[in-house]
């Protein structure tokens, strides 16, 4: 019988800064092993380069970086084993590689087997699959290793177990998409009854572009109880202590940190994702455009808990249609959460277009072109305060409305990051709701009113757009699920207005190249899961 201690390390690595990663790992390495007493620790897949390094991976030096990080972490000779995981050349080829570093040598590696290549994942650009089992001797024992994807499948456990490994260890990067959490420890379950060995899953945590990792690593036994989980949206580094006995590893029930609900995950997601791009890109804050409408207002609310309110200005830029509530509204808001707030009106700037516009608009009636001009000098405004105070302008636009262009280019677009880009209408409410629930933040008024644009006289966006509670279910079926307009017809939505909608969405895709990035929430966001083109012939209906 022997007891061994495991250290799960759920880290926030930065791709491309490999000195940094590295020594992320050598400072968990020490704590793991001074603070816990951990016999080994555990990291994340490609934690060395970060996830994802795209193509990073195809730079001449990448495997000349990372094969100089292995020799420091060598030579550090820590009185640990380090299991972690690189991207790895190995005569020209390149490898999605996991590694055992003990008593200074590299024991063992193991090559990524399932290489993702859909939704968000494009590994099969830049890796070449492994072909066998990894098992080492990790205090007696016999010790499998698997990467991400691998977990997924089958075949690398059937191979693990028959190679004589009784403990698996996946290395992860997996991002998040509601309810994510809840598929990984069905399928950890799973694999562990399948090879009747417990597995040790450990995920990245933090923001990545528009991917946002949120950690919840799990142990499961091989009985497939859940007997540890890691907090979601929180680096840490924990133990799990191991008993090995009469050729198989117990693990006792240890501590499980609470399973978050899909309102919980999903604003800590945008939370998390909206710090990281700010903080990792070197912005020292945000600005953004407080209109007194709900997206904005949920903007501002994530902004500030992402970064804090002495790091956030929020600008209202009235018009003639901006209503008195809207402006108290904002006001309001901004005052609640102690945020830098300023007032800058639009009507001389637009005045001031329109003058000069004069001649070429003679004989046209006034139309969208006026109601577009109000938002690009909104637009003009945040960009040059982002500009004068090297402050990331937020947009606000939410995926309902990005969907069907309900948006201005160079206008309420003009931004570096929009936290709601994969946020439908309806769950841009329910956030509102959830995030007053901890504090009452955004004024009541915001949430109850009918959402208006405030770009002509009364306007409401159901003057233009279906309810949003119909929008979002035809958007969910059209772009999520891939359903073709006589497919949704078919589930009684009224055929006029499932054509225009899906009209609109294919339009669009001209206006969404050019959007900002955002956080990804669904497994079919506006970004890297959904590339269509832009010049087609398509037509939608079938």
């Amino acid at each position: 019988m022997a007891n061994v201690t495991l250290a799960l390390a759920q880290i926030n690595p930065l791709v491309g800064d490999i000195p940094g990663n590295t020594r992320k790992v050598l400072e968990q390495a020490r704590y793991a092993q001074e603070q816990l007493g951990a016999d080994a620790v555990m990291f994340p897949e490609l934690v060395l380069s970060g996830y994802p390094p795209e193509d990073l991976l195809l730079r001449p030096s990448m495997g000349l970086r990372i094969d100089r990080a292995l020799e420091d972490i060598k030579a550090a000779k820590l009185d640990i084993t380090l299991i972690l995981g690189y991207p790895r050349v190995v005569a020209g080829r390149v490898f999605n590689m996991a590694g055992v570093i003990s008593d200074g040598e590299l024991v063992c590696e193991y090559a990524k087997q399932c290489l993702p290549n859909f939704q968000v994942f494009d590994e099969v650009r830049y890796f070449v699959p492994g072909d066998s089992a990894c098992v080492f001797d990790f205090k007696g024992i016999p010790t499998a290793l698997t990467v991400c994807e691998d977990i997924w499948h089958s075949g690398p456990m059937t191979q693990a177990r028959e190679a004589g490994a009784r403990l698996m260890l996946n290395l992860n990067a997996s991002p998040f998409h509601l309810g994510k959490q809840r598929e990984r420890e069905q399928l950890t379950t799973e694999r562990a009854l399948q090879g009747h060995m417990p597995v040790v899953y450990v995920n990245q945590v933090g923001g990545q572009d528009e991917l946002v990792f949120d950690g919840g690593s799990v142990v499961v036994s091989a009985q497939g109880d859940l007997c540890r989980r890691l907090p979601s949206f929180e680096e840490t580094t924990v133990a799990v202590s191991l008993n090995w006995q009469d050729g198989a590893v117990h693990i006792a029930h240890q501590e499980l940190a609470p399973q978050m609900t899909d309102l919980d995950s999903a604003y800590r997601a945008l939370v998390l994702g909206t710090r990281d791009y700010v903080n990792k890109n070197g912005f020292k804050g945000v600005v953004l455009g407080l209109s007194g409408g709900i997206d904005s207002a949920l903007t501002l609310a994530i902004a500030v808990d992402a970064l804090g309110a002495e790091r956030v200005s929020a600008i209202m830029m009235p018009f003639r249609y901006t209503s008195e509530q809207s402006i108290a509204d904002a006001a309001d808001q901004a005052k609640r959460m102690g945020v830098n707030y300023r007032t800058i009106s639009i009507e001389p700037m637009y005045e001031a277009f329109t003058g000069a516009l004069e001649d070429a608009f003679e004989g046209t009636k006034a139309d969208t072109t006026e109601e577009n001009l109000q938002a690009r000098c909104r637009g003009v405004i945040l960009m040059a305060v982002s500009n004068k105070k090297g402050y990331l302008v937020l947009t606000t636009g939410n995926k309902s409305e990005l969907a069907v262009g309900y948006s201005t280019l160079y206008g309420d677009m003009a931004g570096g990051f929009d936290a709601l880009k994969d946020v439908p209408k309806m769950l841009v409410f329910e956030l509102a709701r959830y995030r007053n629930s901890m504090g009452e933040v955004i004024p009541p008024g915001v949430i109850s009113r009918p959402p208006s644009a405030e770009l002509a006289p009364d306007q409401k966006d159901e003057d233009n757009l279906p309810p949003y509670e119909t929008l979002d279910q035809i958007l969910a079926l059209y772009v999520e699920q891939d359903k073709s307009a006589e497919s949704i017809i078919a589930q009684g939505f009224e055929r006029e207005v499932v054509e225009r909608i899906v009209r609109l969405v294919d339009l669009n895709e001209y206006k969404r190249r050019q959007s900002p990035i955002g956080v990804r929430m669904t497994e079919r966001g506006f970004g890297r899961d959904r590339r269509y083109p832009i010049t087609s012939g398509w037509r939608p209906g079938e």
